[in-house]
């Protein structure tokens, strides 16, 4: 009698975690992430990193000077104090306040991330900071 739940071996195509980061769409913090007490690793989507944490000279220029190491403390900071308000979800929602990128806008903006907490490729948990609308 064949079961009708699906087995791995049915599997057509995966995806792994470390394939999205080394393709780039996931940006792996966890070193960073360290310093503001995570214990287990750290990736951002790369739309986060984009809107939230990355800041070229193109964008001092034309907005005002801030330092991406301090824009991504922002990001792990406010995402840690969400991990610590809600330690057994897999899913907390938390906002932040940053200067969106593009634009002449010098005044910060709250927006809302989402923090998820799953599986690695081999089962071990992992953190991703994703916008809200990303899975």
């Amino acid at each position: 009698m064949k079961s009708d739940r699906f087995d791995a071996g049915d599997a057509i195509f995966s995806y792994t975690r470390e394939q999205a980061i080394d393709d780039g769409v996931l940006v792996d913090v966890s070193d960073d992430a360290r310093g503001v007490g995570f214990v287990l690793p750290v990736a951002l989507t790369r739309s986060v990193w984009e809107h939230y944490v990355e800041w070229t000279d193109h964008d001092c220029r034309r907005q005002f000077y801030q330092d991406r190491s301090e824009r991504l403390l922002n990001v792990l900071w406010t995402a840690m104090q969400a991990a610590r308000r809600k330690p057994s979800s897999s899913v907390s929602l938390f906002s932040l306040w940053a200067v969106p990128r593009g634009g002449h806008r010098i005044r910060p903006r709250k927006t809302t991330l989402k923090l998820h907490v799953g599986p690695d490729d081999d089962g071990s948990p992992v953190l991703t900071i994703l916008l809200p609308d990303e899975d």
